[in-house]
């Protein structure tokens, strides 16, 4: 739930396309999770602990997503994102890639899930626990960022970040950037 490049891609689909694309893009998000969660609960989060290429090259792509995604918020028109919801300056194909996008670049997921999950998976234990845990991950994040989406596409809150468009596309981009320069580093 902290704020990271997650609450930012979905904070910006939610503003250029509204409702919709927000809650797909964190539905997206929380397939990604699932994912990682699964790759993690059967070993893989090891495996990209032992292998550093590995892991960097995920961690690369992932930057690589990150600076694309803020390529992207600086160079949107922002007039767009002021017309209708039938006019969105995104598809939700596009949220789904980007919300799915920015958790399965995310090696730290994967790290993460290490960290919490070993202390419940071991070698006996049934796949009904292992879908228990996936399931319990996967749909905290999807809640909370399909959550986040219907709260900034309320009336009042959304006239005013599509207002004010151009300063949430900088935000975000500038975020994002630093996001990718830390991750890089």
């Amino acid at each position: 739930m902290t704020p990271g490049p997650s609450l930012a891609v979905v904070i910006k689909n939610t503003v250029a396309g509204g409702r919709i694309n927000g809650v797909v893009t964190g539905v997206a998000h929380g397939l990604g999770v699932a994912i990682y969660a699964t790759l993690t609960v059967v070993g893989l989060a090891i495996i990209i602990k032992e292998t550093p290429w590995l892991f960097n090259l995920i961690k690369y792509a992932g930057v690589l997503m990150l600076l694309f995604l803020a390529y992207k918020a600086f160079t949107s028109n922002a007039s767009i994102a002021k017309l209708n919801d039938q006019q969105a300056d995104i598809t939700v194909k596009q949220s789904f890639v980007h919300g799915f996008m920015i958790a399965f670049l995310n090696p730290k997921l994967a790290i993460f899930f290490l960290a919490l999950f070993g202390q419940f998976v071991n070698a006996q234990a049934d796949w009904q626990q292992n879908v228990i845990m996936v399931s319990t991950v996967a749909g905290i994040d999807t809640i909370w960022y399909c959550l986040i989406a219907i709260v900034f596409s309320q009336s009042k809150i959304l006239e005013k970040l599509r207002n004010n468009v151009h300063i949430v596309d900088k935000a975000t981009g500038i975020a994002l950037i630093a996001i990718a320069a830390r991750v890089a580093l």
